[in-house]
C-alpha cells in the first residue's frame, strides 16, 4: 500500500496504490513525496507522471483515517501539494476514471495535466458540510475558470472530463489520451521535459468580468437553496477571494473556513451520515464473502401501490418481474399505475422513450401462482393481516422452487410466525420498502431467528442493486422505523389534548427541519392505516395509553387526502392543506370531556416531546439488539422519514444535544399529569450513557 516508483526511459512514474480509490493515506502522501524527491535527485530523469493503480486515479482523502492523528501527520495533503509543485522537473498528472476531492487537488498542484475520457471529475466536499482544503477554492478557479469551478465546488457533482476539456480558455486539461493513458502521458512528459519555466496552476489569475456582480447573484441563490447547510455560502466565498486576494492569502482564508466548517454541527451530521451509510451495509456475523444466490427473475405477489412501485425498482435495475393479483382488473389497474410513472417521468425529460419499453417489455403478469414458481425472489405486498399473509406464504411454500428467496413487505408484522407458515423458514426474509417504493431510498431487511446468512447476503447486495439504503433490524412489532414513529404519534396525540392544534405541531416540526409535521404525514399516508394498528394494539396492549383524537377523526370517515378530509380539510385535485374547524371543534369537545384545560405549548417543547420520543424507543432498539448500531437508526430516519440531514438523525442530534440535557427533560415530561410518565423513564442504555458521559455514537 502507498505508491510504486518505476522509470520508463528518462521519465519517473509514481503509482498510488492504496484500494479501492486509492484515498490519499498516509503512507500515500509519504510514498508520493518519496518518489518525486527520488526522480530530483535522480540526473537520467527529465519527467515525472503520477497516476493511480486499479479503478482511480484518487478518490481523495482516505476515509478511514478520517478523525485520526494520521490524517494530519507530514507531509500533510497541502504539504505534498506544495512538494510537487515545487518540483525542479515537471510533473504530469496522468487522470483516470475518478479524480475527486484531493486527488483531483493534487493534479491540480501539478505542472500539466492529461486525462482518459469519461474521468469523473469532482470536489465533492460540500456534501460533508466542508469546502476543498487543500487549495481547490483556489486552483480550479485559475484552471477551469471562475463559473464553472464555482458551480463544480457549490454542487459537489462529478463532471466527465471531455465535458470540462472543452470550456474555452481552461487549463485544467493539457491534453485528453485515447489509447493507453501511460503510453500517452510518458510520450506528453516527454515533449514538455525541456520547457521552462514550469507552468504553476497558482501563478494564473483568476478573473471574471463582472466579478462584483456574478458573486452577490452567487451568494443571493446560494443562501436561498441551502439556507440549513452553512458550507455552499463558504464555497462562494472562498472563490470570490480567488479572484480578489493573492494565492497565499486566498489558501490561507480557505485553510481557516475549512477548519470553522469542521466544528460546525451540520458538518458533524453530513460526517456522520456519510459513515453511517457505509457502516450500514456490514453485518457483523455475516462475512463479506459469503456466497450469494442468483436473482435473475423476481416476482411479487400484489399490484396494489406497493407492488408496483416495488416492482419498478427490478425493472429500473434490468430485472425481469411477474406480478400476480388475484383479480384481472387488479392487475390492469396496477401495470397502468406502473405506466403513468414512467410516463411522468419520460414528459419531464428523465427517462428515454426507448428505455421506457425496455422496462416494460420486462414486466410480467399472471393470476396463476404456478406461472411464479421459478423465480429465484419472490415480494409480498398485501395487506397488512397476518391471516393473509398466512395464506399467501402457504401458497409460496407449495410452488415455490428450492432455494428460491421468500420475502413479505410488512411494516409491523412477525417476520417469524410468517417463516412459520412454510417449511423453509431458512429462506424468509423482510423487506420493508418504503411508499412510494419506487422513490424511497430505505429498504429495511428484517432478518428471522432462522434467516439464512446468504439469504441476508443476497437481499443487502439485491438492495444496493436496486439502489437502496438497507439497514438491517431484526423481529420486533414495528422494526425499527414504525416501533419508534408509534411513540412520536403517541406524543402528537397528547399534544392535541393539552392545548396544541393539529397546525400547530405540524409547523413546529417543519420548521426543526422535518419534511412534513405528524398530522399532514398522517392525511398523506392515510388515517385509516394507523387506526387499522391501534385497533390490534388495544387487544394486544390494553394498557397503552392512546389519545382518542386520531380514533374520533376516523370514526367522522376523515381518512385524510384521499377522502378529501383528515386533520385537515382538501380541494378537490389540490394538496394544500387546510386547517379544519370541524376538527378544531372535534378537538375541543374532546378536551372538555377529559377536564383538561388547554395550555400555551412552545415550539421547543413540541420538537423536544417528539424528538426524544423516537429517541427514547432507539435507545431500547438498541439494547434490545433490534438494530445493530445506532448509526443505522439514523439511517432508517434520514432515509425513509423526512428527518432533517442537517441533523444527521434522532440520535445523533440526541448526541449534540447531549445525553445528559435529553434525560433531564425527559424527566419534566414525565411530571406532566397528561403524558405518560411510564414511558419517559429513560432507556437503561440511554441512562447509563447519559451517567458516563458518553453519546450513542461513541
Amino acid at each position: 500500500m502507498g505508491a510504486s516508483y518505476e522509470v520508463r526511459g528518462q521519465v519517473a512514474v509514481i503509482t498510488l496504490n492504496n484500494p479501492p480509490v486509492n484515498g490519499l493515506g498516509h503512507a500515500t502522501r509519504l510514498a508520493v513525496a518519496e518518489g518525486i524527491e527520488q526522480a530530483e535527485n535522480d540526473p537520467a530523469i527529465k519527467a515525472v507522471v503520477i497516476t493511480g493503480a486499479g479503478k482511480a486515479f484518487s478518490g481523495g482523502a482516505d476515509i478511514r483515517e478520517f478523525g485520526s492523528p494520521k490524517a494530519l501527520a507530514e507531509p500533510n495533503l497541502g504539504s505534498l501539494i506544495t512538494r510537487v509543485e515545487a518540483c525542479t522537473k515537471p510533473v504530469v498528472a496522468a487522470i483516470h476514471s475518478v479524480a475527486m476531492g484531493g486527488g483531483l487537488e493534487l493534479a491540480l498542484g501539478c505542472h500539466y495535466r492529461v486525462t482518459a475520457p469519461g474521468a469523473k471529475i469532482a470536489l465533492p466536499e460540500v456534501k460533508l458540510g466542508l469546502l476543498p482544503g487543500a487549495g481547490g477554492t483556489q486552483r480550479l478557479p485559475r484552471a477551469l475558470g471562475v463559473e464553472p469551478a464555482l458551480n463544480m465546488i457549490v454542487s459537489g457533482e462529478p463532471v466527465n472530463s471531455e465535458l470540462l476539456a472543452q470550456v474555452p480558455g481552461q487549463v485544467l486539461f493539457q491534453k485528453l489520451i485515447d489509447g493507453d493513458l501511460i503510453d500517452g502521458a510518458v510520450q506528453f512528459a516527454m515533449e514538455i521535459a525541456d520547457k521552462r519555466p514550469l507552468p504553476r496552476v497558482r501563478d494564473i489569475k483568476a478573473q471574471h468580468p463582472e466579478a462584483q456582480a456574478f458573486f452577490q447573484f452567487a451568494r443571493n441563490t446560494v443562501g436561498a437553496m441551502s439556507k440549513n447547510f452553512p458550507a455552499p455560502l463558504q464555497c462562494v466565498e472562498t472563490v470570490a477571494n480567488a479572484v480578489s486576494m493573492k494565492f497565499e492569502d486566498g489558501m490561507r482564508a480557505e485553510r481557516e473556513a475549512f477548519q470553522q466548517l469542521m466544528l460546525t454541527p451540520e458538518s458533524k451530521a453530513l460526517r456522520h451520515a456519510f459513515f453511517a451509510e457505509r457502516a450500514a451495509s456490514k453485518i457483523p456475523d455475516v462475512p463479506e464473502d459469503t456466497p450469494l444466490r442468483k436473482v435473475e427473475r423476481v416476482a411479487i405477489i400484489g399490484a396494489g401501490t406497493m407492488g408496483g412501485g416495488i416492482a419498478m425498482n427490478f425493472l429500473n435495475a434490468g430485472i425481469p418481474v411477474t406480478i400476480l393479483e388475484m383479480k384481472q382488473e387488479a392487475l390492469d389497474r396496477g401495470v397502468a399505475t406502473i405506466r403513468k410513472n414512467y410516463e411522468a417521468q419520460v414528459k419531464k425529460g428523465k427517462l428515454k422513450e426507448d428505455r421506457y419499453a425496455q422496462r416494460m417489455a420486462l414486466l410480467d403478469t399472471t393470476l396463476n401462482y404456478g406461472d411464479i414458481g421459478g423465480a429465484d425472489l419472490v415480494i409480498e405486498a398485501v395487506f397488512e393481516d397476518i391471516g393473509v399473509k398466512e395464506q399467501v406464504f402457504k401458497q409460496l411454500d407449495e410452488v415455490m422452487k428450492p432455494g428460491a428467496i421468500l420475502a413479505s413487505n410488512t411494516s409491523t408484522l412477525d417476520v417469524d410466525k410468517i417463516a412459520a407458515f412454510t417449511k423453509r423458514p431458512q429462506d424468509v426474509i423482510g423487506t420493508h420498502f418504503f411508499s412510494p417504493a419506487n422513490v424511497m431510498k430505505l429498504l429495511e431487511v428484517v432478518r428471522g431467528a432462522a434467516t439464512a446468512k446468504d439469504v441476508l447476503a443476497t437481499v443487502m447486495a439485491l438492495g444496493k442493486k436496486i439502489r437502496k439504503t438497507c439497514v438491517v433490524s431484526g423481529v420486533c412489532d414495528g422494526f425499527i422505523g414504525n416501533r419508534m414513529i408509534e411513540q412520536y404519534s403517541r406524543q402528537a396525540g397528547f399534544l392535541l389534548e393539552e392545548g396544541c392544534t393539529p397546525q400547530q405541531v405540524d409547523k413546529a416540526v417543519e420548521r426543526f427541519g422535518f419534511a412534513m409535521g405528524p398530522f399532514r404525514m398522517g392525511d398523506l399516508a392515510g388515517n385509516d392505516v394507523g387506526w387499522y394498528i391501534r385497533k390490534r394494539r388495544y387487544q394486544e396492549k390494553p394498557d397503552l395509553r392512546y389519545s382518542r383524537t386520531a380514533d374520533l377523526l376516523c370514526e367522522m370517515g376523515r381518512f385524510g387526502q384521499k377522502t378529501g378530509a383528515g386533520w385537515y380539510d382538501y380541494q378537490p385535485g389540490k394538496r394544500d392543506a387546510i386547517p379544519s374547524k370541524t376538527v378544531l371543534e372535534m378537538i375541543d369537545m374532546h378536551r372538555s370531556a377529559l377536564g383538561i384545560t388547554p395550555r400555551k405549548i412552545s415550539d421547543e417543547e413540541i420538537v423536544h416531546r417528539l424528538v426524544f420520543a423516537l429517541v427514547n424507543e432507539g435507545a431500547r432498539i438498541l439494547e434490545e439488539g433490534i438494530a445493530l448500531r445506532a448509526s443505522d437508526i439514523d439511517m432508517v430516519y434520514l432515509t425513509g422519514y423526512g428527518f432533517p440531514l442537517w441533523r444527521g438523525g434522532p440520535m445523533c442530534y440526541a448526541d449534540t444535544v447531549g445525553l445528559y440535557n435529553v434525560v433531564q427533560a425527559m424527566k419534566r415530561f414525565a411530571r406532566n399529569p397528561h403524558d405518560d410518565a411510564k414511558f419517559w423513564e429513560p432507556a437503561p442504555l440511554l441512562k447509563r450513557l447519559a451517567d458516563q458521559g458518553k453519546g450513542f455514537n461513541d
